[in-house]
């Protein structure tokens, strides 16, 4: 361990200062440096350089789970300990996790519809659940709001919107069609959603009957009723948006439709589909 120290940081100080410190003869160091490196070692390079490649194709949102499964995907036997191992080693970490705000209009005069989904977030085929949220993304050019529809089934988000407005008009209703133009669901979907005054509004409201969707609600500030969707939007700023600064709203788009339609619905693993895709995950269940 020694010698690895003074490898990654010969860069940083003088071989002498390091060999002092750690009292090791440099003509030690020199002889491991040129030695024969032997299987294990080997392997665990070659490991090594494809853990760095799978993390930073996930954004370095994967932590030593997902890259294993990925790795055993690629067809390499490993071990979850010792892939933990490696990026402990080398300093290669997840995205961690920050305070996450749920803002949400509820107050209002419009009629609520009541909860059908009772937290019980579980579909058997696709279309069956929907449920949606709204969020707030800051650029210089001001605030941007994103909607978006998660299908429970496979996690994936099925529609979306994005605008520099919050109105049902320019939030809620887009995404609804959005969603609805790509699924082409049958009557009977369930569309769940907080009590916010765009899900409210008699204009989203004319959307949901004009395609023969059910509504739901969440209770009245409980953040459990619409989990899924939130842990949607908390892994969506935790990986990407508070890693940016974006200068306008244009930009802040393109990223987040790249993350969300290249990335997060055809790239990212998800644990609770067995680490599949949500891509991934719906191909195997109609194949079934």
């Amino acid at each position: 361990m020694k010698y690895r120290f003074i490898q990654h940081h010969k860069h940083q100080y003088s071989l002498f200062k390091l060999c002092r410190i750690l009292r090791i003869a440099r003509t030690s160091y020199h002889s491991w440096l040129h030695r024969i490196p032997g299987k294990r070692e080997q392997e665990n390079q070659m490991l090594l350089e494809e853990i760095k490649r799978v993390h930073e194709k996930s954004r370095k949102t994967y932590g030593s789970p997902r890259i294993t499964d990925e790795l055993k995907d690629k067809g390499y036997t490993c071990s979850r300990p010792r892939v933990a191992r490696l990026m402990r080693q080398h300093n290669i970490r997840a995205k961690t996790k920050r305070k996450f705000k749920i803002t949400t209009q509820s107050k209002h005069k419009y009629p609520l519809s009541p909860d059908l989904v009772n937290q019980n977030f579980s579909a058997t085929a696709p279309n069956e659940l929907w449920t949606s949220d709204i969020t707030y993304i800051r650029t210089k050019g001001g605030w941007l709001y994103l909607t978006v529809i998660l299908d429970v089934f496979n996690r994936q988000i099925v529609g979306w919107s994005m605008s520099n407005r919050l109105t049902a008009i320019q939030t809620t209703i887009p995404a609804l069609i959005h969603a609805y133009r790509r699924q082409r669901s049958k009557p009977g979907l369930i569309f769940h959603s907080d009590r916010g005054v765009q899900y409210a509004s008699r204009e989203f409201r004319y959307y949901l009957k004009k395609h023969k969707i059910v509504q739901s609600m969440s209770g009245k500030g409980n953040c459990y009723d619409n989990a899924i969707t939130e842990s949607f939007i908390k892994t969506l700023k935790t990986e990407l948006i508070y890693f940016q600064k974006y200068q306008t709203r244009k930009q802040a788009q393109s990223s987040i439709f790249e993350y969300i339609e290249i990335f997060y619905n055809r790239q990212r693993k998800h644990s609770s589909l067995g680490n599949k895709t949500p891509y991934e995950y719906l191909k195997l269940n109609k194949a079934a």
